[in-house]
């Protein structure tokens, strides 16, 4: 596959405003865009996340669309939209298991990041700088839509769900992940990986923007997304890695299908 280039037209900094950006969660993300694929870096927790979500985004999509999920390119011919798309973590490995990939950040830095090393990678994946309210005045929509990490950092919540919502072709699959509104999130999430840890810069999170999985059903169908039962995802702290349970209290992700 021929790896990406900057378009011209792309501003080089400036973030992209919307109704659903946060200014302040876009200047804190874009300071960091330098560090996306430093596995031991400040993003060294969604790289050890990673795997446990991308397994989730495959099986789902392989069983939605009636795919077998074990072969080489189990979403050949599926168009998938990440959304906060930073670095393009989750993006790549779309793109690897076949998937034609467009993502999308209000950050510029971000997406000239992402486009830099998925040239490295010569994968060619669309990473455009704007957001899911802009796109929905482009004649596109998507087989896939996903939402991870991001929705604890819109500002807008309503019409973030509305631009992805609008954004999903029918019978499409939407994937969320985010963060509960749980004192065991707040413990963990915020105090333990900030300010303990310090595996995340202080003030990455606002607790007060957590969802509940409840919550964040209810926006989904608001949208007309009929939304799947939520699976937790569960960090082990001795061996450092993920998994997936029925545990929602801290992190876990939803899909949602749209008729």
């Amino acid at each position: 596959m021929a790896p990406s280039s900057p378009s011209p037209s792309d501003p080089p900094t400036r973030p992209v405003s919307g109704a659903s950006v946060d200014a302040d969660e876009v200047a804190h993300f874009e300071a960091l865009a330098a560090q996306w694929w430093d596995p031991d870096g400040r993003f060294r927790p969604l790289h050890r996340l990673n795997p446990t979500r991308l397994g989730f985004v495959r099986d789902h999509a392989a069983a939605h669309f009636g795919r077998d999920a074990l072969a080489p390119e189990p979403l050949a011919g599926l168009s998938v939209l990440d959304i906060g798309t930073g670095g393009g973590l989750v993006a790549e490995p779309m793109a690897r298991l076949g998937a034609t990939v467009t993502g999308i950040d209000p950050s510029a830095k971000n997406i000239g990041t992402a486009r830099a090393h998925a040239a490295q990678m010569g994968l060619d994946i669309n990473y455009r700088a704007t957001t899911a309210e802009a796109l929905t005045a482009e004649d596109t929509r998507f087989d896939i839509v996903l939402m991870l990490e991001v929705v604890e950092h819109v500002a807008d919540l309503e019409s973030f769900m509305a631009a992805g919502a609008a954004l999903l072709k029918p019978g499409g699959l939407m994937v969320a992940a985010t963060l509960n509104r749980t004192l065991r999130a707040w413990a963990l999430a915020i105090v333990g990986a900030e300010y303990v840890m310090r595996w995340l810069p202080v003030g990455t999170h606002d607790w007060n923007k957590f969802l509940t999985p409840r919550e964040l059903a209810a926006l989904m169908a608001r949208h007309g997304i009929a939304p799947g039962e939520a699976t937790g995802v569960i960090y082990n702290p001795v061996s450092g890695r993920w998994r997936t349970g029925t545990d929602t209290a801290v992190n876990y992700m939803i899909t949602g299908s749209r008729d």
